[in-house]
């Protein structure tokens, strides 16, 4: 075997190995310190190893890897940001007693959300996202309040909906097919002519929809965010919503178009954009507003994966990856930076606020910024109709909540007593507040086909600056209000979700009935089998 088909496979397995010597209680008392390294594999991959695939394991039982150009972007991204939070991690639960056990839903869930990033079968695809959906349950009520069950209750009834819709979908696909366990790209290439192709697509789309918190499938994100501890909430908003994303590029059939499909999956992206920005400024709480901004932005992303499959333009992939990973160093650098300035007093906080502050903004697009080079390499597709005034609109609405996420930590942190954060905590938010600036420069002239001096332009700048102008406009006009802060409670139509609790019990019962399809697909019934002890394994393991 090659050395690049050795450092893929130790994407997924590294960690997992790792959690796997978590039954050592005495492994499991310094599995902290394994956090920052877990995730390093990945970063050689994304850096080193070429576009390709490897096949591992005889059939049926086949573990095919995919790496592609929207894949290792992805991948990047994720891991330098599992490994920085890993890091934050070490340093900020050192003392607390449960952090083994946090510990290892930590691996589970970084196992399946790097795994998927590169997987390229249909059966360890499945696996890996139900992996990761259910082991970030464990980050989610990491704490033990109230608000944590809450969330945590939430969180994983809308993760099995979301399994139940991805299975139907993966069931129907693979129907038929010669191979118990197909390629992705096999199933896919065939979909467009498939009789279920439409029932396919729609389960796809909402399965992977919950898992993006696209409206109104987004309630867990506002509360699962506030509620784990940060770095959880780094990547849970950083890296775990990146699974629908990653899930809707490997199965839309982008080469052969969907007209109908694209403009609905874009229109819901649009009404997600715009209602996260809406619902955020009227949030109290500075990780509530940033949970509404990843909605937002989530949005975004759907726009764009919409056009593309709606002008069957497979670049839409390339891009959307772009801007996935602009946002993954952002909000993560974000999320950690709210536990950096809770820390932080005097002379430091002066210097903090100021690089939050332009951080918070590129998701605006501010000049000079990774926002800025996402919006413009991404301008091309979206550049007809009313879908460009909708998004640079969008975009005005991001610098709104924006403002108001700086206002609230300014207000929060106003009272800190002098002092400076700890080194280990500081150094990892560091590292991921430059990389959202190198990286994606470093990117952007591959992504793109353009060179980064056309950028630099006055024109260009001005098409960046005056949307940012308009959103602190707008947002110190809505100010005069202060009566809509808290207006909307965190979670917003979750009322209407408990209402409907009976409902989703039903649901819940029916999703038993799946299991007569998967005993039509033996390799996925053994694999969720496994997947069950693993999980279970997790529950029992005490600090």
């Amino acid at each position: 075997m090659s050395i690049a088909g050795v450092l893929l496979a130790a994407v997924p397995l590294f960690p997992f190995f790792l959690a796997a010597c978590c039954l050592s209680a005495r492994f499991r008392a310094r599995a902290l310190a394994f956090l920052v390294i877990a995730p390093l594999p990945a970063v050689a991959v994304a850096a080193f190893v070429p576009e390709g695939r490897f096949a591992f394991f005889p059939a049926p039982f086949r573990l095919m890897l995919v790496l592609d150009q929207p894949g290792a972007i992805l991948l990047g991204g994720a891991a330098l940001l599992w490994s920085a939070a890993g890091a934050y991690a070490a340093s900020s639960m050192a003392r607390d007693p449960a952090a083994p056990r946090f510990a290892v839903w930590w691996l589970l869930t970084l196992t399946g959300s790097l795994g998927l990033f590169i997987v390229g079968d249909v059966v360890n695809f499945y696996l890996l996202f139900t992996l990761a959906s259910l082991a970030a349950y464990g980050l989610i009520i990491h704490e033990q309040t109230t608000p944590a069950h809450r969330a945590g209750v939430v969180y994983v009834v809308l993760a099995l909906l979301a399994e139940a819709f991805l299975l139907i979908a993966l069931v129907m696909l693979a129907a038929g097919h010669p191979d118990a366990n197909p390629q992705i790209g096999s199933v896919v290439s065939q979909l467009a002519a498939s009789p279920m192709r439409d029932g396919v697509l729609i389960f796809f789309i909402l399965g992977f929809a919950l898992k993006m918190g696209l409206v109104p499938l987004h309630i867990w994100l506002p509360l699962a965010h506030p509620a784990a501890p940060t770095p959880a909430s780094a990547v849970l908003s950083g890296v775990l919503v990146k699974a629908g994303v990653i899930g809707l590029i490997r199965f839309l059939p982008f080469e052969a178009g969907m007209p109908f499909f694209g403009p609905v999956l874009a229109g819901g992206g649009i009404v997600t954009a715009y209602y996260g920005v809406l619902v955020g400024i009227t949030q109290r709480r500075a990780k509530t507003i940033l949970a509404y901004s990843t909605v937002s932005q989530m949005g975004l992303l759907a726009v764009l994966l919409g056009v593309g499959l709606d002008t069957a333009d497979p670049a839409a992939t390339h891009l959307t990856a772009y801007y996935a990973v602009h946002h993954s160093f952002v909000k993560g650098a974000l999320f950690l930076g709210v536990g950096i300035l809770a820390a932080t007093g005097g002379r430091r906080l002066s210097l903090v606020l100021p690089l939050m502050a332009v951080l918070a903004l590129s998701l605006g697009g501010m000049p000079l910024t990774s926002g800025m080079l996402a919006k413009f390499a991404t301008k091309p597709m979206l550049d007809y109709s009313w879908l460009a005034t909708a998004t640079t609109l969008a975009g005005a609405g991001s610098t709104m909540l924006m403002v108001h996420f700086l206002l609230t930590i300014r207000r929060d942190s106003a009272g800190n007593p002098i002092q400076s954060p700890p080194l280990g905590q500081f150094v990892p938010w560091l590292i991921v507040a430059v990389a959202s600036f190198i990286i994606p420069w470093s990117l952007y002239p591959a992504v793109s086909g353009e060179a980064v001096s056309s950028l630099l332009q006055p024109e260009a700048l001005w098409k960046v600056t005056w949307p940012l102008l308009l959103g602190v406009l707008a947002m110190l006009l809505v100010q005069r209000w202060p009566g809509r802060i808290g207006a909307i409670p965190e979670g917003d139509i979750i009322v209407l979700a408990q209402v409907g609790g009976p409902l989703l019990r039903k649901v819940s019962d029916r999703i038993g009935e799946i299991d007569t399809n998967l005993r039509r697909w033996p390799v996925a019934g053994l694999g969720l089998t496994a997947l069950a002890v693993l999980l279970g394994g997790a529950l029992m393991l005490r600090s």
